[in-house]
């Protein structure tokens, strides 16, 4: 086990993790369907790791524990679509590569997910990282043998030789080894890749559709698939149950990939109005990143990240807070998402606060990482919004999100699944 793996073990066992039980919250104000407003002075009932009914008043029940949340804010579980949570973005990463394998990118995987579920994401989609180490993390989540949150995985992503989510900026022999079964050239060996990928674990199909920041090559951003390869990609996905995810800078490759029928975007810096347009035509979902875009901006001045990269960053990290405002104004479907990996897990919700500077208001902004996100990551049956029948996915917050969106940096009480992994002081 990590040192980074064995601390947060460490952390969950000292925050007084309680075991799943039966309980009913008495809950002072319920934001159970973000976008509808607060419900007051409100009794969650909960059995079984599930919402059982959200009743007015606040009602007792002889067997049952009374979770006292009568001061606080509570809101469901929140959301994140762009995660890779076996990794963290890091000045060693590049040698990081070769030390570790996949066991180490578990355990780390491990430790970060916790770190994740104790900032009140209850549920993330991880949209690119190794299939042994995140398949295997998500299915120990699931079964309970590791705490985290419940985890949507694509795996690696399948990408054209030397394009981003290709190995690039080594050797000729190493980039060779490492060259993973998801790099596809032609359309038929597109849908390979797309069948191996589901093969092996993929929940979703993601794909590089264009050039990317911290990709360690000089090849721009824009279009790197083929119109050809894009609709083979989706074909072959779609016919397997995936939905498909692209990584989207330029223009270019955005609206290839729409038109191809991708069901969403990363990304999206050079989204304009002709996109917007197949956004709405395609009835695709953007997740925006902002977060990611000021993360990598403040690295184009250091020298530990590759020049190319450095050079690209310069001009994306400015984009996408603007791209963001102007999806929203031209009703782009956002779901909550931040590409954390490149910042750091546990920060997630520092997204909201620039969804708010792009316009959203702050119950918008909540929406999107709940009721939005659980329809992207298709698990709004379960999670998403707080009523009968869904998982007791909850958090809650001693001072009201909707007057000030950065209270969810430092949330105050987290449950999954009926589950205490942090209580309100």
């Amino acid at each position: 086990m990590s040192k980074l793996a064995a601390a947060a073990f460490a952390a969950l066992s000292m925050a007084g993790v309680a075991a799943a039980q039966d309980a009913v919250i008495h809950a002072g104000h319920v934001l159970a369907v973000p976008g509808e407003g607060y419900l007051s002075e409100q009794t969650i009932r909960v059995e079984d790791g599930r919402i059982v009914s959200i009743t007015p008043g606040y009602t007792a029940y002889k067997k049952y524990p009374v979770i006292d949340l009568k001061a606080a804010y509570v809101l469901p579980g929140l959301i994140d679509s762009h995660v890779h949570i076996t990794n963290e973005f890091s000045p060693t990463g590049r040698i990081r590569d070769f030390e570790n394998s996949d066991v180490d990118a578990a355990f780390d995987g491990a430790a970060f997910a916790l770190t994740t579920l104790m900032a009140g994401f209850t549920a993330v989609q991880d949209v690119g990282g190794p299939n042994d180490a995140v398949f295997g993390l998500r299915d120990a989540i699931a079964r309970g043998a590791v705490p985290g949150p419940r985890l949507r995985a694509s795996g690696s992503a399948v990408s054209i030789t030397g394009g981003h989510g290709d190995i690039n900026g080594y050797s000729s022999r190493v980039m060779a080894a490492m060259t993973g079964s998801s790099i596809c050239n032609g359309a038929d060996d597109c849908r390979r890749a797309v069948r191996q990928q589901i093969k092996e674990g993929a929940d979703v199909i993601k794909i590089t559709a264009t050039g990317g920041v911290l990709s360690n090559t000089a090849a721009g951003l824009e279009q790197q698939f083929s119109d050809e390869e894009l609709a083979a990609i989706v074909e072959a996905a779609h016919a397997m149950g995936r939905q498909v995810t692209a990584h989207a800078h330029g223009k270019s490759g955005v609206d290839a990939a729409l038109r191809a029928g991708v069901d969403s975007i990363e990304h999206g810096s050079y989204v304009d109005a002709e996109s917007i347009a197949l956004f709405r035509e395609h009835g695709a979902t953007l997740v925006p990143t902002v977060l990611a875009g000021a993360t990598v901006g403040t690295w184009v001045n250091e020298p530990w990240l590759p020049a190319p990269s450095r050079a690209k960053a310069a001009i994306v990290a400015p984009l996408l807070l603007d791209m963001l405002r102007r999806a929203r104004e031209g009703g782009v479907n956002i779901a909550f998402g931040t590409d954390t990996g490149v910042s750091r897990h546990g920060d997630n919700a520092k997204e909201f606060a620039l969804m708010v500077e792009a316009g959203f208001s702050p119950e918008e902004a909540i929406r999107a990482a709940t009721v939005v996100a659980a329809e992207h990551i298709e698990m709004s049956k379960d999670i998403g919004t707080l009523e009968a029948g869904k998982y007791a996915d909850l958090i809650a917050v001693t001072k009201d999100p909707l007057k000030n969106i950065r209270e969810l940096e430092s949330v105050d009480f987290v449950m999954k699944g009926g589950e205490i992994y942090k209580e309100l002081k």
